[in-house]
C-alpha cells in the first residue's frame, strides 16, 4: 500500500494543492506615464540556461496584471531579488495585491528606486535587491509581438503556446537577460569562491496559500556537500580529447588531470580548451599548457 493520499488538482496548483518553494521577485516594468510599476511575483523561472546564444527567464502571470500589460505595451523588464526581512515581504504582499493602478501601490512603497546598468529607457531597479535581472521581452517567438494590451477582462483565443498571451486569464514572457546586476559582496563571491557566510539572505516563498495568508520562509545559513565525483578512465579523456580538434593534441598527463569531469560535460570542457589553446598559440596540452588555459577560464569567469 502506498504512503501516499491523492489530492485533486486544481487551478493554481502549486498554490492550492502543493507545498512548492518559490522565489520572492519585484518586478520591474514601465507604466503608460513612465513610471516605474513593481509587482510581486514567484512564478519566475530560468529558461534558456546554456546552448543559445541568450540566457532567459520565464515569467508567469495574470494577463490583466499591471506588469503583464505593461510588458505588452513596452517589453522592458526588471527581476528584483529581495533580500529574507519581513517588512520587505510584508510590502511585497501588498504590491501583489491585483487592482491597484501603479500610481495607487506605489505611492507608499518602502523600496528605493535606481537606474539599472542597461542603456535604453528601462524601468529602475529596486536599491535594496541583493540582486537584479535586466531584461528585455523576446516578443518574437511565437509571433507573440502581435497581443496587444487593453484586454482586462480576458483574452479571447487564439492563444499562444509558451509565450505571450496563453489563455483567457494567463499570459508567459520570454524574457531575454540583458544585465545581471549584484550587489559587490555577493559579486566577489561568486568570483572568488563561496563560502557558506557569504550567501544572501533569500527568502523563499512557501508555496501554498490560503484565502488569508502568504508564507514565507526565512533564509538559514546553507550548508555545503562535497560532490561525490566519479573520475573517469584516463583512456576515456585521451579517446574523447583525439577527436576534438586534429591541430591541438593532448599530453596522457594532461588527460589525468581531467578525469574528474563529469562524462556529460568532458566534451564541451575539451572544446573550450582547445579554442582557448589557439587562442593562446598552443598546439599540445600538457600539464603546463593545461594551467595556462585553466587560469584563462578562470579569467574568463571572473569577467
Amino acid at each position: 500500500m502506498s504512503s501516499f493520499q491523492d489530492l485533486r488538482i486544481v487551478d493554481n496548483f502549486y498554490q492550492t494543492s502543493s507545498y512548492f518553494p518559490m522565489p520572492t521577485v519585484l518586478v520591474g516594468t514601465c507604466a503608460e506615464n513612465g513610471q516605474t510599476n513593481l509587482g510581486a511575483y514567484s512564478l519566475c523561472f530560468p529558461y534558456y540556461i546554456a546552448g543559445k546564444d541568450r540566457y532567459a527567464m520565464l515569467l508567469e502571470c495574470r494577463n490583466s496584471s499591471n506588469t503583464a500589460q505593461n510588458i505588452l505595451r513596452g517589453s522592458k523588464v526588471s527581476l528584483n531579488f529581495i533580500p529574507d526581512d519581513k517588512k520587505y515581504f510584508r510590502e511585497a504582499v501588498r504590491l501583489g495585491f491585483p487592482g491597484d493602478t501603479t500610481e495607487e501601490k506605489m505611492k507608499h512603497c518602502i523600496f528605493t528606486l535606481e537606474k539599472g546598468l542597461a542603456e535604453g529607457d528601462r524601468p529602475l531597479v529596486v536599491k535594496e535587491a541583493f540582486q537584479v535581472f535586466e531584461c528585455s521581452w523576446n516578443s518574437a517567438l511565437e509571433n507573440a509581438s502581435e497581443d496587444r494590451a487593453g484586454c482586462l477582462e480576458g483574452y479571447e483565443p487564439p492563444y499562444r503556446n509558451f509565450n505571450g498571451i496563453t489563455s483567457k486569464f494567463g499570459a508567459h514572457f520570454i524574457l531575454n537577460i540583458d544585465k545581471i546586476l549584484m550587489k559587490e559582496k555577493y559579486r566577489n563571491a561568486i568570483v572568488n569562491g563561496v563560502r557558506a557566510k557569504d550567501f544572501p539572505a533569500v527568502p523563499v516563498d512557501y508555496g501554498y496559500r490560503d484565502s488569508t495568508n502568504f508564507w514565507c520562509s526565512s533564509f538559514k545559513r546553507p550548508y555545503p556537500e562535497k560532490i561525490q565525483a566519479k573520475e573517469g578512465n584516463v583512456q576515456s579523456v585521451v579517446y574523447a580529447a583525439k577527436r576534438i580538434d586534429p591541430d591541438v593534441t593532448f599530453t596522457d598527463g594532461a588527460c589525468a588531470k581531467l578525469t574528474k569531469i563529469p562524462r556529460v560535460f568532458l566534451k564541451a570542457a575539451l572544446t573550450q580548451m582547445v579554442k582557448i589553446a589557439k587562442e593562446e598559440g598552443i598546439s599540445v596540452i600538457d600539464e603546463a599548457a593545461l594551467e595556462i588555459i585553466n587560469d584563462k577560464r578562470r579569467q574568463e569567469k571572473k569577467s
